[in-house]
């Protein structure tokens, strides 16, 4: 079965063939992120390579596009990935504020601002104002006015410093083209007590239907993160399909 952008099972091809792919996509009008250099350190910028993140040698996934949100509204994704129970691992105190990265359509969204209550905040963050559009009028049918729609870059999630007690991300980090600049710009949102999670499909796993480049390993995760300066804190495994990664603020 094939989907956009978060293609079920298929071959991993080479990073020739993904870079025309990409190109075939953009002329379908899908959003496709694009690779820049300006804000790393010289050292980093030589590291830098197209595609490919420096450290892991991890070849970044093709982003979900607007045209894709139906599959992020699936009926049968509460089964797949028990969205329900990631909310209430997540232990979210009534008034935090919370990101919810990479927010799309708003399928997780409504649910952190429900369980953070009136007095919390939501910051829904995407890189696409259409995915934007489609999250506000979701929230509008449900009536939920605690969150703040925010459109990002795709290397500054556009957070209050200092502000945020949890950012999670659901289906989305590997999607990254600038990874390490938005794990920097997170830890400057973050709260000093602040927590990063970071939710993936089990590449770990080949029954796991969904093409390799959109599943990350928990070393994969691990080597990333806390090579921006963050500590792995908890590893949950409680989802049928995806590991729950933790993360703390030095």
């Amino acid at each position: 079965m094939t989907t956009i952008g978060r293609l079920r099972v298929g071959t991993l091809g080479t990073l020739s063939s993904r870079l025309a792919a990409s190109s075939r996509l953009a002329a379908a009008g899908l959003a496709l992120i694009l690779l820049g250099t300006g804000g790393l350190a010289p050292a980093r910028i030589a590291a830098q390579q197209p595609g490919v993140h420096p450290v892991s040698g991890r070849v970044y996934a093709l982003p979900m596009s607007v045209e894709g949100a139906p599959w992020l509204d699936r009926r049968e994704r509460e089964d797949e990935e028990e969205v329900g129970l990631l909310v209430r691992l997540l232990r979210l105190p009534r008034g935090a504020a919370v990101a919810d990265v990479g927010a799309g359509s708003g399928y997780v969204t409504p649910r952190l601002a429900k369980a953070v209550g009136p007095t919390g905040k939501v910051y829904a963050v995407d890189i696409q104002q259409g995915m934007l559009d489609l999250l506000g009028q979701s929230l509008a049918r449900q009536k939920i006015t605690n969150v703040v729609p925010v459109l990002s870059t795709i290397d500054d999630p556009k957070l209050p410093a200092a502000s945020i007690d949890l950012i999670v991300m659901v289906d989305v980090y590997h999607e990254f083209s600038q990874p390490q600049r938005m794990l920097q710009r997170m830890k400057e949102a973050l709260k000093p007590d602040g927590r990063l999670v970071l939710v993936e499909y089990r590449a770990e796993d080949p029954a796991v239907p969904i093409r390799p480049e959109h599943k990350m390993t928990k070393a994969q995760v691990k080597q990333e993160v806390e090579h921006e300066g963050f500590k792995q804190s908890r590893v949950l495994d409680d989802l049928p399909r995806q590991h729950v990664i933790v993360f703390t603020k030095p």
